[in-house]
């Protein structure tokens, strides 16, 4: 039986968060007020399609907006972790969840020839139009109350392993590594023997760390353990993989 590996994207693979490292490619590098105040809470994506309306109103090019892109830094250990998996690919399958968009995810990826590692990835849909502006799109839409409009991480989760259990695959372990508030919703559907692997220091450790010290704590099931780079992860993922 596989492992599954599941990634948030932003401060998990990558140390930083791609829907703001975009506004580096605009000459001045920064978003006029009238961008930045337009934010709802739970509306990033329909958000992230006005910067991305801006940054082509000052006439940045896809290609400018592709290198700089491609500069955003991996979190420590975390390339080192990707070549494992893609070393392994007959034991380990590896997923991506983000609230990112296709594009950003996959030039990155491509860019450090990391996207043979990477079996699927789940985040919002983004093309250019024929203007030469990009375009982001929600990735689904789903009635959980605890999740941005957009997406729901339980969700994709749930209907990945349903899809693949109808193809035969079932996973011996699932690792779920992330860093956000949007990554606590799919942790409740991991098993006992999975592994909730949430960054040190960010929300989602402190959010599990609530649902541990309750009670009743029956929505989480998965053994915690908190990571700080990738060479931990990868350090668990070896000694699953031998056990």
């Amino acid at each position: 039986m596989k492992t599954l590996m599941v990634f948030d994207f932003d401060h998990t693979v990558v140390d930083d968060n791609s829907d703001t490292w975009v506004i580096r490619c605009l000459p001045g590098q920064t978003l006029p007020d009238s961008v930045k105040k337009s934010y709802r809470k739970g509306h990033w994506t329909e958000f992230m399609g006005r910067v991305m309306s801006y940054i082509g109103d000052q006439e940045v090019s896809p290609d400018k907006v592709r290198s700089v892109m491609e500069t955003i830094p991996f979190t420590a250990g975390m390339t080192d972790l990707l070549t494992f998996i893609s070393e392994h690919k007959s034991t380990v399958d590896c997923i991506v969840i983000s609230d990112s968009n296709t594009m950003f995810i996959d030039w990155i990826l491509c860019a450090s020839g990391l996207q043979g590692a990477v079996d699927q990835v789940f985040t919002n849909p983004a093309k250019f139009n024929e203007l030469g502006y990009m375009e982001v799109q929600c990735h689904h839409s789903h009635d959980c109350d605890r999740c941005p409009v957009n997406l729901c991480k339980k969700k994709v989760l749930e209907l990945y392993l349903a899809q693949q259990s109808d193809g035969g695959v079932e996973y011996e372990r699932i690792f779920y590594v992330g860093d956000g508030g949007n990554d606590l919703c799919p942790t409740s559907c991991l098993r006992g023997h999975d592994v909730a692997m949430p960054r040190k220091g960010y929300t989602l450790e402190k959010l599990l760390a609530k649902l541990e010290s309750q009670e009743d704590n029956s929505s989480l099931r998965a053994k915690v353990i908190a990571w700080s780079n990738g060479t931990e992860i990868l350090e668990e993922l070896k000694a699953s993989i031998q056990s």
